[in-house]
């Protein structure tokens, strides 16, 4: 004859289980968003530059086909009528500060998690069309946009594993991609790095 298990223990059960995720989750996220936040702050620095000095050469003016400033200065760098990375200024400032109130053992509202989900669904949106410009359409890479993607591309990959957690923890779904986090992640660079080199190839160092 079994057992049963009391109502109470099997909660504490999956708090020791859950806690550990999250916290793992906060670190991740803050560390992530910290160094899009730190890019995004180097772009409007740049911006800030050539509003001042138009014309000027910055730091990561590479190559004909690697600038920042190249970059900066195309109408697809201020889609709402400022400057993009201040968007991204105030998105990863917010993604970092609930990543270290997670890392740190706080918890969220459940409905946050679903807003949560929107604001990196609209995130990597937009970060998707802003590489399709700049690929495609200006045909310059931005080196600290960049780095925005490869920050942005993790970010919207394990918060959905996550907010899937929260609202379908035994989903064949939420099961797939928490499982398969790595390795979606790896293909989707794999994929944005071969655009790159099939557009430019041996271009971008001339």
């Amino acid at each position: 004859m079994t057992t049963p298990i009391p109502d109470t223990d099997l909660d504490t059960d999956l708090d020791a289980v859950e806690t550990p995720s999250l916290r793992g989750y906060g670190l991740f996220l803050a560390v992530t968003a910290s160094v899009a936040l730190a890019a995004a702050l180097i772009l409007v620095h740049d911006k800030i530059t050539l509003l001042e000095n138009p014309g000027e050469t910055l730091n990561c003016d590479i190559s004909a086909f690697v600038s920042c400033g190249g970059v900066l200065t195309q109408p697809q760098a201020e889609v709402f009528g400022f400057a993009n990375p201040l968007m991204g200024i105030v998105g990863f400032s917010i993604l970092a500060a609930f990543g270290v109130l997670l890392a740190s053992g706080g918890t969220l509202p459940h409905w946050f998690w679903g807003g949560l989900q929107v604001g990196v669904l609209f995130g990597i949106g937009f970060v998707t069309w802003l590489q399709s410009q700049s690929i495609y359409v200006i045909e310059l890479l931005c080196p600290w946009c960049m780095v925005v993607w490869a920050m942005m591309i993790p970010i919207f990959v394990v918060t959905t594993g996550q907010v899937l957690r929260q609202y379908a923890p035994g989903a064949a779904l939420t099961r797939f991609v928490n499982d398969w986090r790595v390795l979606i992640i790896a293909l989707w660079f794999v994929a944005l790095v071969s655009l790159i080199w099939f557009k430019f190839g041996d271009t971008l160092w001339a």
